[in-house]
C-alpha cells in the first residue's frame, strides 16, 4: 500500500515545498506620495567618479542630504546612446530611437524640435519612433507613457524634449535652455524633465569642466525647485565605450540619507534607468498606465554610511568591478570550454584501456599514475566554477592587470579546492570525488545566496549590472552549478542508504535546493525554482531503481505543473506593481500583450545560443557523454546500474538544466553551468567502475537472497536489486541481489566465477558498496552455464572493493 502510494505523497511533498518557497516575499516599501512636484534632471555620461566636493559642490551636497545609487543605463540599443537614455526616461521600459547605427554606434541624425507657438513643442520623428518601438523592437515600449500620465509636463533642453513628448509627438511646455528665472516654469506643471548637458569623452580635464558645468547648472534647478518637491539627479546614458554605471541621486521629503534600490533590482544602491518614470508618478501619487512599465519605483533604504566620501566609494568600487568583469568573464569562460574540450579529448583513450581484460590480447593498461593525475585534473575542472566565485571575495578588478590578478586567485583556489578533495575521506571509493565536488560546490554556491549573494553580483561567473538583467540572486551560471550540485549530493546520500529511503533523501535535499533557488529572500528565481522541481520529481521517481517509465515521468510533471499554477496564482493575486517575472507574464496574456514576452523570450534564447561560450561547454559535454561515456566501452552505464540513486540525480539534473536555460531565456547556459561540474565527475566515476569490472563477488547468504532485508552497506549483505547494468537498471534480468567481494578461493578447489570484464549479454554489476561486477553463484544472471576456471587462473584483482 505504501508502495503505491509513495509517489503521490513524494508529489504532494514536492509542491508543498515549491510552492512555500515562491510564495513567500520579503516585505516591500510601498511608495507613497512624498511630493507635488517632481523635477527629473538628466546629465548623460555622468558616473561617481565626475562627483567630488570642489568640482561639482552642488550635486555633493545634494548626495550628501538624499539617496544615492548606481545608475544602469540598459536600454533597447546598446551602447544607450543620450537620445536613447531620454527616450527608455519617457517610455518607462527600454526603448530606442530609430535610425540608421553605425555598429555599436548611435544614430546619425539629431532630433529635431519644432516650436510653433513659442509654448510647448513637436517632434515630427516621433510618430516613427513609436511605431518601431512598438513593431520592430521585442520589448514593446510606448514612448511617451510618463506624459501621458500626467495633465501636463515641463520639458528643458532637446533631451528633456525627447522624454516629455507624448506618443503623438507634443510637448506640453518647452523651453530650450533655463530662463533667467526658472521658478514660473519649473512650477507650472507637476512634472518638469530638465537636460543638464553631457560630461563625454575619455580625457579627465574634459570630464572636470563638463561635469562643473552641470553642476552649475543643476544650482541653479535647485535654487527655483517648486515647495514640496522631489528632485531626481540621473546620468542618463553612455557617452563612451564601453557602458558603465551612473548616478542617481534623490532629494526631497522622504528621501534622506539612504540608498535607492526599487523592486526590479532588489538589490540596495541599485537603480535602472526604467525606474525613474514609476518612481516620479509614485512620488505624485498619480497611478500608472495601463500598459505597465517594466521598472518599479525607487525607495530609499538605511544603513548608508555617515561619511559621504565613504558611502560614494561603494557604486564607484562597483562601477570599476563591472568594467573589469566584462573584460575578464569572456576570456574565463572560453578558457574553461577549451580546459574541458582538452581533458574531454583526452579521457577517450583512458576510457578504452580502463576496463581489465582476462586474457593476453587485451589493451596494456594504463599507468596508475597517469590515471591518478587525470582524475585530479577531472576533480579541478570541476572546481573551476566555484573557484570563480570564491575569487571575487579578493578585490581584484582594483589591480593595474585585473584578468591576471583574478587568474592566478582562480588557481590557487581550484588547487586548494581539489587538494581538499584529493585528502578528504573516501577519496579511493568510486563515489567519493563526486560526492566531495558536489557538495564544495552546493556549499559554496548555497553560502553565498545566504549571505545576500554578493560574490555573484558583478562577479565573473556572476551578472553584472552594467547588462540590466540580474541584480540579486542566482545568477544563470550559479543557477546551472548549483541545482547539478545540489541534485548530486541527493544522489550521492541515497546511495548510502536503504534503496526504499533513497526518495525520500532526494525529495528533502532536492527540497532545500528549491527553496534556495525561488524565495525572493535567496536566489529570486522562481523559473529556476520551477525547472529544478522538475528535476527533483524525475530523480526522486527513479532513484530507487528502473528508469523513467511514463507513470513516473507523469508524477514529475504533475509536481513540476503544480508548483507552477501554485505560484501562478498566488502571483496573479499579487497586486499589478508587486508581481513577479511569471505573474506579469499571465497578465500579459490576459491582455493581449504576451506575444512581446514570448518573443523576447525568443530571442534572447537565439542570441545567448549563438554568443555563450557555455553553449561550447553544453555541447562538448553532450557529445562526450553520448557518443563515448554511453557507449559499452564508455562505463556510464555500468555505472548506472550499480548507482541507480546517481543515475537518477544526472537524469533530474538534465531535466532542471534544460527547463531553467530555455525558460529563463538563457538557452544552454545553465546546462553549459551544470555540464562542467557534472561531466567531469561521471567522466571519473566511469573510470572506476571500468577499472573495478573484473573485481570478483561471492554468493550472498541464502536468507538474504530469500528475503532481500540485508542492509545494503554491510560488509556481508547482499546488493540492491537494482545493482546491474542491465537494460531495467535490475541484477540482471530477474533484478537478483548481488553477493559481495571475497579473496581467492581455498587452494586446490575448483571455483567457478563469471568475470564482469566480458562483454556477454546480461553483464552483471555490484551493489552500492561493491562496484566490483562478477558473481560466483552456479550460474551467470543470463541463465547461461557458468564457466569453469582452474584455481591458477583465478587471481585477486588489485582493488577488490569500491565503496560508494
Amino acid at each position: 500500500m505504501l508502495r503505491r502510494i509513495a509517489p503521490a505523497l513524494l508529489t504532494v511533498l514536492v509542491v508543498a515545498l515549491g510552492v512555500t518557497a515562491l510564495a513567500a516575499r520579503p516585505p516591500q516599501g510601498t511608495p507613497q506620495r512624498t511630493a507635488d512636484f517632481v523635477v527629473l534632471a538628466g546629465i548623460a555620461g555622468l558616473r561617481w567618479e565626475d562627483v567630488d566636493p570642489q568640482r561639482t559642490p552642488t550635486l555633493w551636497r545634494m548626495a550628501q542630504d538624499g539617496s544615492i545609487g548606481s545608475l544602469s543605463v540598459r536600454s533597447a540599443h546598446r551602447p544607450t546612446c543620450p537620445v536613447d537614455g531620454w527616450l527608455t526616461v519617457g517610455a518607462g521600459s527600454f526603448a530606442a530611437w530609430n535610425g540608421s547605427r553605425a555598429a555599436g554606434g548611435c544614430p546619425a541624425a539629431a532630433v529635431t524640435v519644432e516650436q510653433p507657438d513659442g509654448i510647448g513643442a513637436n517632434l515630427p520623428d516621433q510618430e516613427s519612433v513609436v511605431q518601431y518601438n512598438q513593431q520592430r523592437l521585442p520589448w514593446g515600449a510606448l514612448p511617451g507613457s510618463l506624459s501621458e500620465s500626467v495633465r501636463c509636463s515641463v520639458a528643458v533642453g532637446p533631451g528633456a524634449a525627447v522624454a516629455a513628448a507624448r506618443p503623438f509627438g507634443r510637448v506640453d511646455r518647452y523651453a530650450s535652455a533655463l530662463p533667467a528665472d526658472p521658478r514660473p516654469l519649473l512650477g507650472s506643471c507637476v512634472l518638469s524633465i530638465v537636460d543638464l548637458g553631457t560630461v563625454g569623452g575619455a580625457d579627465p580635464a574634459t570630464r572636470a569642466a563638463e561635469a562643473r558645468a552641470a553642476d552649475a547648472e543643476l544650482a541653479r534647478v535647485l535654487a527655483a525647485r517648486p515647495p514640496r518637491s522631489l528632485v531626481l539627479v540621473a546620468g542618463i546614458s553612455d557617452t563612451t565605450q564601453p557602458s558603465r554605471l551612473h548616478v542617481a541621486v534623490a532629494d526631497g521629503p522622504g528621501w534622506e540619507r539612504g540608498w535607492l534600490t526599487s523592486a526590479s533590482t532588489g538589490r540596495d544602491g541599485y537603480l535602472q534607468l526604467v525606474d525613474l518614470a514609476p518612481t516620479a508618478l509614485a512620488a505624485l501619487g498619480r497611478p500608472m498606465p495601463e500598459r505597465l512599465f517594466l521598472g518599479r519605483p525607487a525607495i530609499s533604504t538605511g544603513d548608508r554610511p555617515t561619511d559621504l566620501a565613504e558611502a560614494i566609494a561603494a557604486p564607484a568600487n562597483a562601477d570599476r568591478e563591472a568594467a573589469a568583469q566584462r573584460a575578464v568573464s569572456g576570456g574565463f569562460f572560453a578558457l574553461l570550454a577549451g580546459v574541458q574540450v582538452l581533458l574531454a579529448l583526452a579521457i577517450l583513450p583512458l576510457l578504452r584501456r580502463a576496463r581489465p581484460h582476462a586474457g593476453p590480447a587485451g589493451p596494456t593498461p594504463v599507468s596508475g599514475r597517469i590515471v591518478a593525475v587525470v582524475e585530479l585534473l577531472l576533480v579541478a575542472a570541476a572546481l573551476t566554477v566555484p573557484a570563480a566565485l570564491l575569487a571575487d571575495a579578493v578585490p581584484w578588478w582594483r589591480g593595474e592587470h585585473p584578468g591576471w590578478i583574478f587568474a592566478g586567485v582562480t588557481a590557487l583556489l581550484v588547487a586548494a579546492g581539489t587538494a581538499a578533495v584529493r585528502f578528504a575521506p573516501g577519496y579511493a571509493n568510486t563515489l567519493g570525488p563526486v560526492g566531495a565536488v558536489a557538495g564544495l560546490t552546493t556549499l559554496v554556491v548555497g553560502l553565498d545566496v545566504l549571505t545576500g549573494a554578493r560574490l555573484q553580483l558583478n562577479g565573473v561567473v556572476g551578472y553584472s549590472a552594467l547588462q540590466g538583467g540580474r541584480y540579486a540572486g542566482l545568477s544563470t551560471v550559479g543557477l546551472g552549478v548549483f541545482l547539478a550540485g545540489a541534485l548530486v549530493t541527493g544522489g550521492w546520500l541515497a546511495q548510502r542508504v536503504h534503496r526504499g529511503w533513497r526518495p525520500a533523501v532526494m525529495v528533502a535535499v532536492g527540497g532545500l535546493a528549491v527553496v534556495v533557488v525561488g524565495s525572493p529572500y535567496l536566489g529570486a528565481d522562481p523559473v529556476g525554482a520551477i525547472a529544478l522541481t522538475a528535476g527533483v520529481s524525475v530523480a526522486a521517481v527513479i532513484s530507487a531503481g528502473g528508469w523513467l517509465t511514463i507513470s513516473r515521468l507523469a508524477w514529475a510533471t504533475m509536481a513540476a505543473l503544480a508548483v507552477g499554477i501554485g505560484f501562478a496564482v498566488v502571483d496573479l493575486r499579487r497586486p499589478a506593481g508587486e508581481r513577479g517575472s511569471l505573474g506579469r507574464f499571465l497578465s500579459a496574456l490576459g491582455d493581449g500583450t504576451g506575444g512581446f514576452a514570448v518573443h523576447r523570450s525568443s530571442t534572447e534564447n537565439f542570441e545567448t545560443l549563438v554568443n555563450s561560450p557555455l553553449t561550447v561547454l553544453a555541447l562538448a559535454g553532450g557529445l562526450l557523454v553520448w557518443f563515448a561515456l554511453l557507449q559499452p566501452w564508455g562505463g556510464l552505464m555500468r555505472l548506472f546500474g550499480i548507482y541507480p540513486a546517481v543515475r537518477a540525480a544526472l537524469a533530474g539534473t538534465v531535466v532542471a538544466a534544460v527547463l531553467g536555460g530555455v525558460l529563463d531565456g538563457a538557452a544552454l547556459d545553465v546546462m553549459g553551468a551544470a555540464a562542467a561540474l557534472v561531466v567531469p565527475m561521471a567522466a571519473l566515476a566511469s573510470l572506476r567502475v571500468l577499472g573495478h569490472a573484473a573485481d570478483r563477488t561471492r554468493p550472498a547468504p541464502a536468507r538474504s537472497r530469500a528475503n532481500g532485508a540485508e542492509d545494503e552497506s554491510g560488509p556481508g549483505g547482499v546488493g540492491p536489486v537494482d545493482g546491474g547494468d542491465g537494460p531495467t537498471g535490475g541484477g540482471g534480468p530477474l533484478g537478483a541481489a548481488h553477493p559481495a567481494p571475497i579473496g581467492d578461493p581455498p587452494t586446490g578447489t575448483p571455483a567457478t566465477v563469471t568475470r564482469a570484464g566480458s562483454d556477454a549479454p546480461g553483464e552483471h554489476g555490484g551493489d552500492a558498496d561493491d562496484p566490483a561486477g562478477p558473481t560466483a553463484s552456479g550460474s551467470t544472471p543470463d541463465g547461461t552455464p557458468p564457466v569453469p576456471v582452474p584455481p591458477r587462473q583465478v587471481s585477486r584483482s588489485s582493488t577488490e572493493v569500491a565503496a560508494s
